[in-house]
């Protein structure tokens, strides 16, 4: 049974690639477009288990309430710049500096959970709450 940890790894890494590849597009090109709306779906369903099933148990250590705040935080600002992509002209290039700043944001925001969060969440989640949590978000992602 995978943990918590190892879940939002793989998923992490499937964004990782989606994010790398949107930025490697050209123009207005139906492969732009679907790059596009495969990592809004991976970001999204993403976000919406891994809130439910790792940062709501984390708000209620008083050691990763703030970083799990933060967080969800980054979740928005990642959302808004989704929804600004969308409505940029898809061929310019005010379109591609905001993928680029896109990409910046993920990376750093999947960075940073691997480094500080899951470090922090590490120490007040118990061995069986991580194997438990893993199952639940693997659940919720196999339902969106």
């Amino acid at each position: 049974m995978a943990t918590i940890f190892e879940e939002l790894r793989k998923d992490h890494d499937k964004q990782r690639t989606l994010v790398d590849l949107v930025v490697k597009t050209k123009g207005d090109s139906e492969g732009r477009r679907e790059l596009l709306d495969n990592l809004r779906k991976a970001l999204q369903s993403h976000e919406s288990a891994e809130e439910k099933h790792f940062y709501v148990p984390l708000m209620k250590a008083d050691l990763t309430q703030e970083k799990a705040r933060h967080s969800i935080a980054e979740h928005h600002e990642m959302d808004e710049l989704l929804d600004e992509l969308e409505q940029t002209d898809f061929s310019s290039s005010g379109w591609l500096a905001t993928a680029e700043k896109l990409r910046e944001r993920v990376l750093h925001h999947l960075d940073e959970e691997e480094t500080e969060v899951f470090q922090m969440a590490g120490k007040v989640l118990t061995e069986e709450q991580k194997s438990k949590l893993g199952t639940s978000y693997r659940d919720a992602m196999d339902e969106s």
